[in-house]
């Protein structure tokens, strides 16, 4: 397992609000030991903040692509994001804008 850490945002587009999409995404990137956030944006997509191994991130994308029952996801776009440290020691499901 790599122990190098890499920083990536995702914003999913589609039918991803109201369907347990943050729930989701929280528990699987737990699973996958990541941290960092999730949360709804105004305009109806999902952004994803997620620290962690670059083949973990991977896994996420993949997870995030395909969504909780309920999903459409239409798009994950994918870029890569500063590390910040406020969010480096879990994942959270966050509320503001």
């Amino acid at each position: 397992m790599s122990t190098a850490s890499a920083a990536r945002r995702y914003f999913v587009s589609g039918i991803v609000q109201g369907v347990g999409f943050r729930y989701f995404t929280q528990d699987e990137a737990e699973r996958l030991l990541l941290s960092g956030f999730v949360r709804n944006l105004r305009d109806g997509r999902v952004e994803v903040y997620a620290i962690g191994p670059p083949d973990k991130l991977d896994r996420l994308r993949a997870l995030l692509e395909r969504g909780p029952r309920g999903a459409m996801v239409q798009q994950v776009a994918e870029h890569a994001a500063e590390f910040d440290a406020q969010f480096a020691n879990d994942f959270s499901i966050t509320y503001d804008q």
